[in-house]
């Protein structure tokens, strides 16, 4: 195993791809460096690291940069094998791929915010949506009720593939543990139930996606998928917030 030094993650703790890299890390436990990175004004060290994109996940092994969370997660896996994230079959892998592209360019736009600053925390909600999301939550009456049934024309197509195709009878996409597909949604739903319970709008009803509401309610409850305590703090935070402002909580 490298030694903590070797290994260092630049990284936020309310941006889900950064979530992506602790996990598969975890998993494969290994030992890293942690920095915390202000996604608004961005330190030097990323400029350095990810003068492209200049955002964050930034693993760095032995000082040498790779970015792009899930080239990162391929990375890892390529690199330290015990513990695959990827199936052993040529065919299973281009299936994973396949849904993880999916994922990428469908399903996390409906689901993912791209950058959650720290004053969420402090009730502002200032964010920045991928397009999807942000149509739904930037939109009302009809125009939001069409946002919302693009998510659910997405969740459906996984929904199929979970009951009847590719994942039926496994309780994670990567079988028995947690896989790669499983690390990119996952980890894209973080943030899931602070946006409905924000906007009042489900995107996930358990009675309309029995089997994705399942596989996200046993992924969540896994030890090393990320912490949950702090979006808890926020929903309270936001909750008393409501309370105080209405006639009622006066």
């Amino acid at each position: 195993m490298d030694q903590p030094s070797s290994l260092k993650l630049l990284g936020s703790w309310a941006d889900s791809h950064t979530h992506r890299v602790q996990l598969a890390l975890k998993l494969k436990s290994l030992e890293f460096d942690y920095q915390e990175e202000d996604v608004v004004n961005i330190s030097p060290a990323l400029l350095l690291h990810n003068p492209v994109y200049k955002k964050v996940p930034v693993l760095l092994h032995k000082g040498r940069p790779v970015v792009e969370s899930v080239v990162i997660l391929q990375y890892i896996d390529e690199t330290w094998t015990g513990n695959p994230l990827m199936p052993a079959d040529p065919f299973e892998r281009a299936v994973a791929r396949f849904w993880c592209h999916f994922a990428e360019d469908k399903v996390i736009p409906s689901m993912l915010m791209s950058k959650l600053d720290l004053s969420l925390a402090l009730g502002l909600l200032q964010m920045q949506l991928a397009p999807a999301v942000g149509a739904v939550f930037s939109s009302s009456g009809e125009g939001q009720k069409a946002a919302v049934d693009q998510v659910h024309q997405n969740l459906k197509l996984l929904e199929c593939e979970i009951r009847d195709g590719a994942f039926e009878g496994r309780r994670f996409f990567g079988g028995d543990k947690i896989g790669m597909l499983d690390i990119v949604l996952g980890c894209g739903s973080y943030w899931l139930s602070v946006f409905e319970e924000v906007m009042e709008v489900k995107l996930v009803d358990p009675e309309s996606f029995p089997a994705f509401h399942a596989w996200l309610r046993d992924f969540e409850e896994q030890n090393e998928t990320p912490s949950h305590s702090r979006r808890s703090a926020l929903r309270a935070r936001r909750r008393r917030r409501r309370r105080s402002a209405s006639p009622s909580g006066r």
